[in-house]
């Protein structure tokens, strides 16, 4: 089963460098022309996306029907939505919202089958996107082969950061600097993070090395990205339209969302098509001109 999961076969390579994408629409279309751009993995928002239960089943099963990692970001920190995630088939869980260990140690033992966790059995569905092993073989691999991607965006998470990161069964960190922002009394107004939060990240990310985990961030251009990755983070998120722009993941590095991507491309597109305002200028000079010939003639 760890060799069906891509994410985690490119955490554990050498360079612990993936691309990845987010998907914030309904549609397994949708997901499978995702999967298809080349990533090792998409992450399913149900937290922020228009995605409910019955979309994030089919979106899972079309993502890994690609040979790529499904990973479900849920919407909060409770153990029912992790199950539905797994039960589903996704290859790992992003959990938005933690503050403590205890809140950590909680999505660990939902995420875990005993002895290490509390993770009911039961569901027909998740052997298919880990290449169809038996449900017995499921039960006896599934511990090893998910991951659990722990958001640090709040002061109190910050605060407790140490001991999450200690708590094992947790994978990585995923930083959200613009909620650590806002918690801090420091929010990203213009693009730039104040000393504070870059403090605060770059606490996150010793803590993470220090007891073995993997770091994420989000970023909100390509070469932000770039730089992220240049800075040792492992995941990176970033805002970079996903059709023309592949962007890079260290660790996990989320190129772009659908939400942001298709807009974005269209608009790009249609400024494109329509040229600079001289262009215009000489369209309606020509269209004119023709009435003008036109109506002469």
């Amino acid at each position: 089963m760890q060799a069906a999961n891509r994410f985690q076969r490119a955490l554990r390579a050498g360079s612990g460098i993936s691309f990845g994408a987010w998907q914030m629409y309904p549609g397994a279309n949708i997901s499978r022309a995702i999967a298809r751009s080349g990533f090792d993995w998409v992450c399913v928002d149900t937290e922020h996306g228009n995605i409910d239960d019955g979309a994030m089943h089919e979106a899972v099963g079309a993502i890994a029907g690609c040979g790529v990692s499904p990973i479900v970001r849920i919407p909060g920190n409770e153990g029912w939505m992790v199950k539905r995630a797994l039960d589903a088939g996704a290859h790992g869980i992003v959990v938005p919202l933690l503050n403590t260990v205890e809140d950590a140690q909680k999505i660990v033992q939902a995420a875990k089958f005993p002895p290490m966790g509390v993770r009911g059995f039961g569901s027909p569905f998740p052997m298919g996107t880990f290449g169809n092993p038996s449900m017995t073989d499921y039960l006896k691999q599934a511990n090893e082969a998910i991951l659990t991607i722990i958001q640090i965006e709040t002061k109190e998470a910050l605060s407790n950061v140490d001991a999450i990161a200690k708590l094992p069964g947790v994978d990585v960190l995923l930083i959200g600097p613009f909620d650590l922002g806002n918690n801090l009394g420091h929010p990203i107004l213009d693009g730039t993070m104040a000393p504070e939060l870059k403090k605060a990240i770059a606490d996150i990310q010793r803590s993470a090395a220090d007891n073995g985990k993997k770091t994420g961030i989000y970023a909100t251009t390509g070469d932000q990205a770039r730089q992220f990755a240049d800075d040792g983070f492992h995941m990176v998120r970033s805002f970079k339209r996903v059709l023309d722009d592949a962007a890079l993941i260290v660790l996990q590095i989320s190129v772009m969302t659908d939400a942001v991507s298709l807009p974005t491309h269209m608009t790009e597109s249609l400024a494109k098509a329509k040229g600079s305002y001289a262009h215009a200028a000489l369209n309606i000079a020509k269209g004119a001109a023709s009435k003008m010939t036109g109506s002469s003639g």
